[in-house]
């Protein structure tokens, strides 16, 4: 039995945790993640948050944890971070601080492709091994392992061609600010479209959360089930996150859309040099090849701006690009995850 310590605060790293956690036998974990998954030492969704601003009041509760994760890290045999570099890399070096020899696998690296590439020297220092979920991280990573992507394995069945279930998906992220900028827009093209609409709500979400973030939601049939609800609608509107990069999997045809603070929004203008912010059309710009879905972003989400893209995309040509990204992922896996953890 390998005792696991594990870090994921983040609603995406819960799930990831999920299927790993029960893709086979063998593991004991405790840390921080949703006390949903077993016996965790801290709740992660205390940790919740969007954009600079809101990190700032978690700061000292964080440093805390943190500090007490380090020394929970003497009770276990291995340390597993997922995403959340702002969290993880200082507990990293909380940890090897007291514990040097304990192994520390970081999973779902930080995306210095986008920003902060001094990132790479730290990580490399302070955890033992990288594991990527981008083939092209080989690039920044030099040493990391492509165990694939999750996603690939999370989702069971992918479309082979365009679909009429007369069913359309509206997905507004998992955090609190982003859904509560976005559900305005949706309540206006779900008005315009005549067909079932279900919208997906994050299961983590209680019902009083969900009156409060979501508003009127009468129109929609609700789903907390992401990967069923995508794979039998015909097209979606989704917040950018992960969920694009599930759609794009699956092979349901969506458009991007995000809106972030001026603050926020700001700071990525400023700092980062990304030619797209859809992880799929990433992928795709690593390769040289042209981009899968649409982005709509800030100021161009609008009513009439996402509803052309419903009525204009072509369905046919986005499937076969999505078997062509599926494909890329899966050829170029290294070493399966969960062998990484027990060995």
């Amino acid at each position: 039995m390998i005792k696991l310590l594990v870090s994921a605060i983040e609603p995406s790293a819960n799930l990831h945790l999920e299927n790993l956690i029960f893709s086979g036998e063998g593991t004991e974990i405790g840390g921080i993640f949703d006390p949903r998954l077993g016996k965790a030492d801290f709740n992660s969704n205390e940790f919740n948050v969007m954009g600079f601003l809101d990190v700032i009041p978690k700061i000292l509760k964080a440093k805390k944890v943190i500090k007490e994760l380090a020394i929970l890290s003497l009770k276990y045999d291995k340390v597993l971070l997922i995403d959340a570099p702002s969290f993880n890399i200082p507990l990293a070096k909380a940890i090897k601080k007291i514990n040097p020899k304990i192994i520390i696998i970081y999973y779902i690296l930080p995306k210095v492709w986008v920003w902060k590439k001094n990132r790479i020297k730290t990580v490399e220092r302070y955890t033992d091994v990288q594991v990527s979920i981008f083939p092209f991280e080989k690039r920044f990573f030099k040493n990391s392992i492509y165990a694939g992507n999750p996603l690939v394995e999370e989702i069971k069945q992918t479309k082979a061609k365009v679909t009429k279930n007369g069913i359309v998906a509206f997905l507004a992220g998992s955090r609190k600010s982003e859904i509560k900028a976005l559900m305005g827009v949706f309540r206006e093209v779900a008005k315009k479209v005549d067909e079932k609409k279900i919208l997906v709500i994050p299961p983590h979400f209680s019902p009083k959360e969900i009156a409060e973030i979501y508003g009127n939601i009468s129109q929609f049939e609700i789903s907390s089930d992401t990967h069923d609800t995508l794979l039998k609608s015909d097209f979606a509107f989704i917040c950018s996150g992960t969920a694009t990069l599930e759609a794009s999997i699956i092979g349901t045809p969506f458009v991007l859309v995000y809106i972030a603070r001026k603050f926020d929004a700001f700071i990525v203008r400023t700092f980062i040099k990304l030619n797209f912010v859809g992880l799929a059309n990433i992928i795709l710009d690593y390769q040289n090849k042209p981009p899968l879905h649409k982005e709509l972003l800030q100021e161009k989400v609008t009513c009439q701006n996402l509803f052309t893209e419903y009525q204009t995309l072509n369905r046919s040509k986005f499937i076969k690009s999505s078997i062509t990204l599926k494909n890329h992922l899966i050829q170029k896996i290294d070493k399966n995850l969960y062998q990484i953890l027990i060995n």
